[in-house]
């Protein structure tokens, strides 16, 4: 199941992302998000505004060298992966990688990994679309599909 939604402007970005966290259960643990696109479509832009609708206040720096950023909320952890800097799967041991897999994963870069979208429940495309974007979301789990369900409706 795909949909596929204009972002015209970073508002239009910050409320896909609202929409998105809307459609998650409350405690999304164990839960992984793909983002994808090239550099500058908006991968970051749409983690934070995620981030920020599930409660963050503050800063949300891009992980592009930290690698992992951790946000702790009442009842789960949230973490921002970069894994473009990632040259070899053996690495994401050293990142702790199976310490995250309890939380709420949300990775840019993911294609540097494969077959980590056969573990998703969603992967966001981003895409330059004349002056603003686009964002394909495709289901790759059943509870995928509820949230684009439920995105889809709005």
């Amino acid at each position: 199941m795909k949909i596929s939604i204009s972002l015209p402007d970073p508002a239009s970005t910050d409320a896909l992302g609202a929409q998105l966290v809307a459609a998650l259960p409350p405690c999304p643990n164990a839960w992984m998000i793909l983002l994808q696109g090239e550099l500058g479509a908006g991968k970051s832009s749409l983690a934070r505004a995620m981030l920020k609708s599930m409660g963050h206040i503050g800063a949300v720096p891009s992980p592009t060298y930290t690698l992992v950023e951790p946000y702790s909320f009442a009842d789960f952890t949230a973490y921002h992966i970069d894994l473009y800097r990632i040259a070899d799967t053996e690495e994401l041991e050293y990142l702790g990688w199976t310490d995250l897999e309890d939380g709420f994963r949300l990775i840019e870069w993911p294609e540097r990994v494969p077959g980590l979208s056969a573990l998703a429940d969603l992967s966001i495309s981003l895409s330059y679309v004349g002056s603003g974007r686009q964002a394909d979301v495709v289901a790759t789990s059943e509870r995928g599909r509820e949230v684009i369900k439920s995105i889809g409706s709005h």
